[in-house]
């Protein structure tokens, strides 16, 4: 049996490599990550058959990400962004279960697949996801654009929409349905007295209690904190039954308000990157190769079919909340490929018996492949969204032109490339 030690040098000597040479090729790390997953994993070499340990440590770098990401909020921000969250997303997790339904009731006359686990099915497959999407977008310096902030909307919604999601497959498995409102309602309760909590009680909180340990001046102590509030959140909404993730983005947004922001974001930096490269390691190990082998049609068809319907479905989704064609275009490129939660949503499903195994092993390839189809889709957006837009070329075109007009007409003043702690404190002398 592999000891922890070993188990730990064998993933770091393995995630080295990789990343290596995926970055002599110009493609991203989390590729490396994902295929020295697949790799090592118990499907492949099975030279770490136990995956369980590394990805309970791992989870926590996505609640370090989306810590990261919160600090790049603001509550004021989230306020403004409820239109997209509960109206994009709602209807984006809505109109994929429905789009589920309607195959679900095709397919029914060759399998006999239920309407329950057509909207189970529904479910997973209408998860994005977050540690993908939002290292791709921080990376690319897009979190602030029209388009970032739509995709994060839905994000959230996500998040929010997997308690409710877990209740209603528990009840179908269990033959509970007379009781589902009841769950549901209970739910909703909990998330209410959730984000209450961190989001009003916190907020009075987070400040005071920063400035009492700036005082001390102990970087050890600053860290301890810092920690301590971070995982504190994601305690606190595991505990009402969100995720981990939810809790470590909304403590992010309560510190942004604080003034210890950037200090903040560099020092969770090494955390947040290690432990996240684990992350995408040990999803990696779930994909098992031999199913793509005995059914390489199935998985090719669970694979492109939701990437180009969830595409489509989010790209008109957004024009009909107003945004831009090419805003539009890379809101459902980005989201297209599945998420993180899926899987949660799935192993339930497989507990529950609600669909055939070889069906869902199927399934889960290729949402493993769209996951590794996701960083290539979302690099080339630009591309596919100005060959898709006839209108996007003279958009971007007018938009130049404009800026271009307005600093001609200035005359008399300064600009500030930057606007981190230097860039504020240049700013603030101005």
């Amino acid at each position: 049996m592999t000891s922890p030690l070993e188990m730990t040098l064998l993933l770091l000597l393995c995630s080295v490599a990789g990343v290596v040479v995926f970055r002599f090729f110009n493609l991203p790390p989390m590729l490396g990550y994902r295929a020295v997953g697949i790799i090592v994993g118990p499907h492949a070499a099975g030279i770490a058959p136990d995956s369980d340990r590394a990805q309970h440590l791992a989870e926590f770098g996505v609640v370090f990400l989306m810590f990261s990401i919160g600090l790049e909020f603001s509550l004021s921000k989230l306020r403004s962004m409820r239109r997209i969250v509960f109206g994009l997303g709602a209807s984006q997790v809505a109109g994929t279960i429905a789009i589920a339904l309607l195959f679900g009731w095709i397919a029914n006359f060759w399998t006999g697949m239920s309407w329950e686990a057509s909207i189970a099915l529904g479910g997973a497959l209408s998860m994005s996801s977050t540690a993908i999407v939002s290292k791709m977008l921080a990376g690319r310096l897009e979190l602030e654009s029209e388009h970032g902030r739509n995709i994060f909307g839905v994000l959230l919604f996500q998040d929010l929409a997997v308690v409710p999601l877990l209740i209603i497959i528990a009840a179908f498995g269990n033959g509970n349905s007379k009781e589902l409102a009841f769950w549901l309602a209970l739910a909703a309760v909990k998330i209410v007295v959730a984000l209450t909590v961190l989001l009003f009680i916190g907020q009075k909180f987070m400040t005071r209690w920063f400035n009492i340990v700036a005082c001390r001046r102990s970087q050890e102590l600053f860290m301890l904190s810092l920690l301590l509030v971070t995982l504190g959140a994601a305690f606190i909404t595991d505990k009402f039954g969100l995720s981990l993730a939810l809790g470590a983005f909304i403590a992010g947004m309560l510190i942004a308000e604080t003034p210890y922001r950037h200090q903040v974001e560099e020092d969770i930096k090494p955390f947040r990157d290690v432990l996240l490269g684990l992350f995408f390691v040990t999803t990696g190990m779930l994909l098992n190769p031999h199913v793509l082998w005995e059914h390489p049609f199935l998985v090719a068809s669970f694979f492109v079919l939701p990437i180009l319907l969830k595409a489509v479905m989010i790209t008109g989704l957004a024009r009909l909340f107003g945004s831009p064609p090419g805003v539009a275009m890379r809101t459902g490129l980005n989201l297209a490929q599945a998420g993180e939660f899926g899987f949660v949503l799935l192993n339930l499903i497989f507990d529950k018996h609600l669909v055939e195994p070889m069906l869902l092993q199927a399934i889960l390839s290729s949402m493993l492949l769209s996951m590794l189809a996701a960083p290539f889709i979302i690099q080339n957006a630009d591309r596919i969204v100005l060959r898709l837009s006839s209108t996007e070329w003279l958009r971007q075109s007018l938009q130049m032109t404009r800026i271009a007009t307005q600093s001609i007409k200035q005359s008399g003043h300064v600009i500030i490339c930057g606007y981190g702690r230097a860039g504020q404190n240049l700013a603030w002398m101005l």
